[in-house]
């Protein structure tokens, strides 16, 4: 049998490897276009930032070493042109002409394009992406006499590329058309970044595109940035970020079937249309696991799995492939932001009813030495089955989403999420689990124990509503709502009657830092016969929730 796989990286490599294991006395034979057969993509904004210091450490493989431990036969700078899928040939160009190759069975995995927006520019020579190894070592080089740096786009890549920058003590400037950073992210999630970012000396525009990059005399710089907003940023390096089309234009010439938007469709099994082809990687479209939504998903673990796939189907074997949920996870100085199935925009663009809990525990135990803050929201269905999960935070946030994406692909409900027995020891967690205690939040919405009140209906509330703050009196002077009244939870029970009346028949919602004072509060008001209700993640979710608000400050004056 002979297997061609072209495009190699994640998904190639990981079909051609995999089908070396599963039949030794097949030939395989790998296509690359590119010099660099299998290198570690991830890691390259971490080569220009300096933590990887030699660009050596991101080729994972040769063609040498694949013969030697695979013997698989790699090819690179070896590009298909076209496919023949009548006579199962490829014709291929390489460096010394062309050659047809036949194939019993044919894996694709040519990736994704980065997006060159249609702006003026566009090919000036301080324009890059990072997308290959040769693009990383040139970002490197420039970076050590560069002064200033735009990134176009703030997703995962364009997060890490100005991060590289920063450590490289460049001036940076991060551009997102959209109105946050990373645009996955819940708002109120994403404005926790956004802080993190500008406090590292990032000039942070959201809301705006480069409209083209020109050519700039009269001082240091190199090139000119044009904003939406009229605004000019001077710059010696524009990285543009701004996302990936699937790379499919030879499935497209082969007649192989694709997705409206290009994307390479294939089935349980990673065949295409062709029952001789099959496909893995960014440029196949997959389905969501939480929306059903189908279309490209470019992360390389499914990449991984997928090439894995697919020759365990060209050798016989059924293992059909799961949904995928987008687990993904990326570094902002200080933070990491985690996140794994649908978010609260994915679920309103589908039509799904859901709801959300936030909570803001310590990452371990608050009594130990170096606990810090995790911001963590939960989104679930009416009846209370996890739908999708995001975390913030200094520590543990990684290890939180990893969790929950694995309840996520077990179908748990938040009374199964509430029971999970997991490690706990003083420097690693609390005996309840933040994970726990999504839980047990999302339990209490769903059988009626809690009822919460979100920033959407600040103005209802306002205007309808006895609203109580139930910090401190030191933590109410420093930042409140200014129509709320400041009563400590601790003093509830003491003051239910004045709460009474001034309610007047009014429901009562209440507030507090994270939301957990301002439940017990709604808890003891409820058992008095109040309307009450709490704040989802309270003034820590609200202040991120909605950036507009204005806080009053000063100790609150009873009438």
């Amino acid at each position: 049998m002979r297997i061609l796989v072209i495009g190699g990286v994640a998904g190639g490599m990981s079909a051609a490897a995999r089908a070396r294991r599963l039949d030794e006395h097949a030939e395989i034979i790998v296509l690359e276009k590119g010099r660099y057969v299998s290198f570690a993509n991830c890691g390259l904004p971490y080569h220009v930032g300096g933590e990887i210091e030699q660009d050596s450490y991101l080729l994972l493989h040769s063609p040498e070493s694949l013969r030697a431990e695979l013997d698989l036969d790699v090819r690179t700078e070896h590009e298909v042109i076209s496919i023949d899928r009548t006579a199962q040939t490829v014709l291929v160009s390489t460096p010394a002409g062309t050659e047809t190759l036949s194939y019993d069975a044919l894996v694709l995995s040519p990736g994704a394009d980065a997006i060159l927006p249609p702006i003026p520019g566009m090919d000036l020579p301080e324009v890059t992406h990072l997308r290959t190894v040769d693009e990383a070592r040139e970002l490197a080089g420039r970076a050590a006499t560069a002064k200033r740096a735009v990134v176009m786009g703030a997703g995962f890549i364009g997060l890490e590329t100005a991060e590289a920058f920063r450590h490289r003590g460049l001036d940076v400037t991060l551009v997102e058309l959209a109105p946050q950073v990373l645009p996955p992210l819940a708002p109120e999630m994403s404005a926790l970044v956004a802080k993190e970012l500008t406090a590292h000396g990032i000039d942070v525009r959201t809301g705006v595109a480069a409209t083209g990059v020109h050519p700039r005399t009269g001082d240091d710089a190199a090139v000119t940035v044009t904003l939406g907003d009229g605004t000019e940023v001077p710059a010696d390096i524009v990285v543009v970020s701004v996302g990936v089309n699937p790379n499919t234009a030879l499935a497209a010439e082969a007649g192989l079937e694709l997705t409206d938007r290009g994307a390479i469709v294939v089935d349980s099994l990673q065949r295409t249309s062709d029952a001789h082809i099959w496909a893995a990687g960014d440029a196949i479209a997959v389905r969501h696991g939480v929306t059903g939504q189908v279309g490209p998903v470019p992360l390389a673990g499914p990449a991984n799995r997928q090439g894995r796939r697919a020759a365990d189907s060209i050798m016989g074997r059924a293992d059909e492939a799961q949904p995928v949920l987008g687990t993904a996870i990326v570094r902002a100085f200080g933070l990491t932001a985690a996140m794994t199935g649908a978010s609260p925009r994915m679920l309103d663009a589908a039509g799904i009813e859901y709801f959300t809990v936030h909570t803001h525990p310590a990452n371990h135990a608050g009594y130990f030495p170096g606990s810090q803050v995790l911001h963590l929201m939960g989104v679930f269905s009416p009846e209370g089955t996890l739908l999708g999960a995001q975390a913030v935070g200094p520590d543990g946030a990684d290890k939180r989403i990893d969790v929950l994406a694995t309840a996520l692909r077990a179908g748990f409900s938040a009374d199964d999420i509430a029971e999970l027995e997991l490690a706990y020891a003083p420097p690693f967690g609390s005996a309840k689990d933040p994970v726990n205690m999504l839980g047990f939040l999302a339990q209490n919405v769903v059988n009626g124990t809690t009822k919460v009140w979100r920033g959407e209906d600040l103005a209802w509330v306002v205007d309808n509503a006895l609203l109580l703050d139930v910090r401190s009196e030191r933590e109410y002077a420093m930042g409140h709502l200014p129509e709320a009244i400041n009563l400590p939870h601790t003093h509830i029970r003491e003051y239910i009657e004045g709460v009474k009346q001034l309610a007047a028949g009014r429901p009562v919602r209440v507030i507090c830092a994270s939301g957990v004072r301002s439940y017990y509060a709604h808890r003891v008001l409820a058992q008095h016969g109040l309307d009450s209700a709490t704040f989802d993640g309270g003034m820590f979710t609200l202040v991120e929730a909605v950036p507009e608000l204005e806080l009053a400050t000063g100790a609150f004056q009873p009438a």
